[in-house]
């Protein structure tokens, strides 16, 4: 074992954090834990991840929910697609594989949703299989401790992160590797401020001997962010019922429900918006009520909405939700924020 590995084992042992998805092996919660943690912070994803288990225990249970259950669970944390891969992968493992999991990297990755990151980490903590996980923190540590060039966003980058973790991975206990390089990353080698002066492997990372700890792990910069201007129409009929609709497009939130939108190149005032022409027929005779002058802001990964919310009250019109049932509906974090400031 080299002094990379025997290191990190024992910065492992010692300052591991107490999760509740390291007590097991059970695949299905080692998968859960890998699906929500992606794109989120352990403090933020724990509770998901207790309140999935507790809805749906096994992989059929999962398996025999219905989307807008799977998504009204999901609501808050993003990346809707993971939900409903999620969800598409437990019918496969309840359906085909009568409830067992597959055992190995090769069986897990040709199931939806599932990476090489997320196929190594299930194989490697639950089956022992030798194969090296490679996420945000593991390309951070490498990137650091080798003092790596490469762009860990191109696939010269991938490529070689891939094949450096997997020479690296401890092949008598992959599991515990995969888990104490990740633990490091997140806790030790953090993005900003990594703790390099009780770094156990301080002596022998070549960035910090080379003064460029800051300018690793590189990466090439992102597209431009894209603004998108949403304007969503609130409306209530004489017995406080509303509408929302399913999205269904290949776009953001498809699956999620939201009041009906009208999405223009800018900020749109009212009079615009009633000669929009996706304007629905009975917002002509509604009143019309700004919500808020204040523009809302939501940032996505490569999209700035900015929001604006309009009541309108249609008295000649019947809508088929209550408004008492609108929380029962899986919808994005925008349209959640809206609901706890407007109450009827």
């Amino acid at each position: 074992m080299n002094i990379f590995i025997s290191k990190l084992l024992a910065w492992y042992n010692e300052n591991n954090r107490d999760l509740p998805w390291r007590h097991t092996k059970n695949p299905y919660n080692i998968w859960l834990s890998e699906v929500i943690l992606q794109q989120t912070r352990v403090a933020q994803g724990l509770p998901y991840y207790e309140s999935f288990l507790a809805a749906f225990p096994t992989v059929t249970d999962l398996a025999n929910a219905n989307e807008d259950q799977v998504l009204k669970l999901w609501q808050g944390l993003g990346y809707y697609s993971r939900a409903q891969n999620l969800h598409k992968a437990a019918k496969i493992i309840a359906y085909q594989y009568q409830g067992v999991f597959p055992n190995s990297y090769k069986e897990l990755i040709a199931l939806p949703g599932i990476g090489s990151y997320t196929a190594s980490a299930i194989a490697s903590i639950c089956f022992n299989e030798p194969k090296a996980v490679v996420d945000g923190n593991v390309y951070r540590v490498l990137a650091r401790y080798f003092d790596v060039e490469f762009p860990i966003n191109k696939p010269v980058g991938i490529r070689y992160f891939q094949e450096l973790a997997q020479s690296l991975i401890d092949t008598k206990d992959p599991g515990i590797y995969n888990q104490a390089i990740m633990e490091f990353g997140a806790m030790q080698c953090k993005p900003r401020q990594p703790i390099c002066t009780t770094c156990p492997l301080a002596e022998s990372c070549r960035s910090l001997a080379n003064n460029t700890i800051s300018l690793r792990p590189q990466k090439i910069k992102a597209k431009a962010v894209k603004n998108r201007f949403f304007h969503y129409l609130v409306p209530l009929d004489n017995n406080q019922n509303t509408l929302l609709i399913k999205r269904k497009e290949k776009d953001i939130w498809q699956g999620l429900y939201e009041f009906p939108l009208l999405e223009g190149d800018e900020t749109l005032s009212e009079e615009a918006l009633k000669s929009h022409p996706k304007a629905p027929s009975w917002a002509e005779k509604a009143q019309w009520i700004k919500f808020d002058d204040k523009v809302i802001i939501h940032k996505l990964s490569h999209q700035t909405l900015k929001a604006h919310f309009w009541i309108l009250e249609c008295a000649e019109e019947e809508f088929p939700i209550s408004w008492n049932n609108v929380h029962t509906y899986g919808v994005p974090r925008l349209i959640e924020r809206f609901l706890h400031k407007f109450s009827r």
